[in-house]
């Protein structure tokens, strides 16, 4: 029996340190090594996290036997064959969201780790908050009765500079999309989380101001199986930005969530957080302003299940969740239609 999981990242970029970091603070895990297209990255990198040692290439990486999970960090148009290669190596993966640009790469990922009996996990780390914790229990327990309605508003700003730091980025290729596949969809996996799976969407995505290859804007109704609707308004260009905000109606109350803090609970059950602090929150404006301790809860989660000690939380058939709404947004933005999910 394994007590300790040796992990690989692919990829040296900013957000790489927040899954190095995390890596750090678990019991059980263990990063032992780095790759990127660039060595100077890998470089930098292993100078900083001196514990990993760099590879030459991806290839150099897969062939070493003593690392069982690949994290990829790379741009998502990367994710599908650079996971792909992972699951042929025999190793797990670890897929910073979203888990590939298309349901049918998300469907190959699927069934290849299930025939290979390794693990796929995404990282929305957004679901470890204590909030949105509270929030779920307070859902699943019926403690806001039926759901009626919902809002999620995403109104952040991404500058033009922004875009042209990583020729990436803003691309259709390589981000797969705006704000919507890039910085929304770690509200809409949230979304999906409280209110369960979704039905239907209709929606609008324009480029209004940004040099960019994608949208910049976008607003969407979802339909959700229960029953419940739910609204999206997602912006990079606004001014000032905004704290992200969830306001959740059931028949009992209502729930509004901005950023990692509760704000409002009105519900008969008391809320079982005190503090509505947003000491966590805070990307609204800087993509680099999020708290390590949420990936590190999410990678306990992961270790825990690649040490056969506890189910895994988020798969690959739960990253594909929010993909399957995305994409039907920029469907129904592009033919005019309303479009089943």
């Amino acid at each position: 029996m394994k007590t300790t999981i040796n992990i690989a990242i692919l990829g040296c970029g900013t957000v790489s340190r927040f899954h190095a970091k995390a890596i750090r603070q678990i019991k059980g895990a263990r990063l032992i090594g780095a790759a990127s297209r660039s060595q100077a990255s890998v470089q930098e990198f292993c100078e900083e996290f001196k514990e990993a040692r760099g590879y030459d290439s991806y290839e150099k990486l897969l062939s070493d036997p003593e690392i069982d999970v690949v994290s990829i960090c790379t741009p998502s148009g990367d994710h599908c064959q650079q996971a792909i290669m992972a699951l042929e190596a025999g190793k797990s993966v670890i897929i910073e969201k979203p888990i590939c640009l298309s349901l049918k790469d998300a469907d190959t990922l699927i069934k290849l780790a299930r025939e290979k009996g390794l693990s796929i996990a995404i990282i929305s780390q957004s679901r470890f908050t204590d909030a949105a914790q509270a929030i779920k229990n307070a859902i699943d327990s019926n403690q806001l009765g039926k759901i009626v309605s919902a809002s999620l508003m995403m109104r952040y700003s991404r500058t033009q500079a922004y875009y042209d730091s990583a020729s990436w980025r803003g691309t259709r290729d390589l981000d797969g999309g705006g704000i919507l596949m890039n910085q929304g969809i770690h509200g809409i996996d949230l979304l999906c989380h409280f209110l369960s799976r979704p039905a239907s969407v209709t929606g609008y995505a324009r480029t209004q101001l940004r040099n960019i290859e994608v949208e910049d804007t976008a607003c969407a109704a979802v339909e959700f199986r229960s029953g419940a609707i739910a609204t999206i308004d997602a912006t990079v260009c606004s001014t000032p930005p905004f704290a992200k905000r969830f306001i959740i109606g059931g028949e009992k109350g209502t729930i509004i969530l901005e950023d990692d803090a509760i704000t409002l609970w009105s519900l008969p059950t008391p809320c079982p957080l005190t503090s509505v602090s947003l000491e966590h929150g805070g990307s609204a404006s800087d993509p680099k302003a999020i708290a390590i301790i949420y990936h590190q809860r999410e990678y306990e989660n992961i270790i825990a299940h690649l040490l056969g000690k506890d189910k895994l939380l988020i798969d690959a058939e739960e990253g594909r969740v929010p993909l399957s709404v995305i994409l039907g947004i920029y469907e129904s933005s592009r033919t005019g239609r309303h479009v089943q999910v």
